[in-house]
């Protein structure tokens, strides 16, 4: 292992956008320009064309896009007929939208605990949590890695109900090689702006590979209408900007080589963190893993991040209470003790700044500090 520097007081952000931007700053403002030059400030050719180069890269025959990551999840569960009476099944650790957007579908979410490991829905736990009333498994792709899908969808297929991936987190991912999002009936990406691909704002959009699925969620996006004022079914209004599409189109451009980038920071974080008492990520062999975030595990989790704080280092608790224990889903009956890894993780995992910009000194400095707290 590399001799660990002597520290010098130092800022590092969880995230820093602004870095990204002056990199792309010239293309971006071309973008922006041109459709405002356009004035086709909803639908039209960019988002299209993102639409089409999202479905290329994620090794899927459509996507449409949407308002948002919550959106995208919402959407592909009312185009499935997912309602009242049905049950989805998905992680109990993952941001609030994959349960909550079962709920507001009508449905109750059945939560399974995690893989220690990886964060992600531990397959084996899968079997026990089917009912009658199940109508879908949403796995959970967190921080970047894909879930187990051969065993999730070998479980899914046996039962015959609807997979949808919630890859918010990991456009680009991959298991054995498959692109998250083109190995379930629907995968639903975010845009939103700390994403590896995020916009200016909120952005979402669904992939699939059934021509039939397409088209349910293009009409839902749109109050159920083609053509214009005649409808077909009742929807709503989920429509990705032009403006959003353009940006995203310019930034999809350089997605690989940042996602890359966050890989290449991971391993250095690795080595520096290696002897340690730093419990680092985990990635399973089968998956390339994009790194949205670089959590790390240690028992005395909120002293750290005070240590960080102090420091000038920035860091996040993604996320502190698990969703079986969220308040708006106290009439499931959980207590604590029902998901022993979700808890312990909600307890003991900290984010660190991976973004792609960081520099070595800055990834040294942080590492410093961690070890200044941990090893002693």
């Amino acid at each position: 292992m590399s001799a660990m520097p002597t520290r010098t007081a130092m800022t590092v952000p969880l995230l820093d956008l602004k870095a990204q931007y002056a990199e792309i700053r010239a293309d971006v403002d071309a973008a922006v320009r041109s459709v405002m030059e356009s004035a086709r400030f909803i639908g039209g050719p960019e988002v299209s064309g993102l639409e089409g180069e999202v479905a290329r890269y994620s090794q899927c025959a459509h996507a449409i896009g949407c308002a948002s990551g919550t959106d995208a999840l919402l959407l592909a569960m009312w185009a499935l007929g997912v309602g009242p009476g049905d049950e989805v099944i998905t992680s109990a650790y993952s941001f609030f939208a994959s349960a909550g957007t079962v709920a507001n579908n009508g449905a109750t979410p059945v939560f399974v605990d995690i893989d220690p490991r990886t964060y992600n829905l531990d397959p084996h736990r899968l079997e026990a949590a089917f009912t009658p009333r199940t109508k879908a498994v949403m796995p959970v792709h967190l921080y970047g890695q894909c879930a187990d899908m051969t065993a999730i969808r070998a479980i899914c297929d046996q039962h015959r109900v609807f997979l949808i991936e919630d890859a918010a987190q990991a456009i680009g991912s991959e298991w054995e090689g498959k692109r998250a999002g083109s190995m379930s009936d629907y995968g639903c990406f975010s845009f939103f702006p700390s994403k590896n691909l995020g916009g200016a704002g909120d952005g979402g959009m669904m992939v699939t590979q059934n021509p039939e699925y397409a088209e349910r969620v293009r009409l839902l996006r749109e109050h159920g209408s083609k053509p214009k004022y005649y409808h077909s079914m009742v929807g709503t209004n989920s429509r990705l900007d032009a403006l959003q599409a353009a940006i995203l189109r310019v930034k999809l451009r350089h997605l690989d080589r940042w996602s890359e980038a966050r890989a290449r920071n991971a391993t250095l974080y690795d080595q520096l963190f290696e002897g340690s008492h730093v419990g680092r990520p985990y990635r399973d062999p089968r998956t390339r893993h994009i790194y949205n975030q670089y959590v790390i595990r240690i028992p005395k989790r909120d002293e750290l991040r005070k240590h960080l704080t102090d420091r000038g280092v920035g860091t996040e608790i993604y996320y502190p209470v698990p969703l079986h224990l969220q308040k708006c889903f106290a009439m499931l009956g959980h207590k604590p003790g029902d998901m022993p890894q979700s808890e312990a993780a909600a307890a003991e995992t900290l984010a660190l700044p991976i973004y792609p910009e960081l520099t070595e000194e800055q990834i040294r400095y942080v590492a410093t500090c961690v070890r200044e707290f941990t090893d002693p």
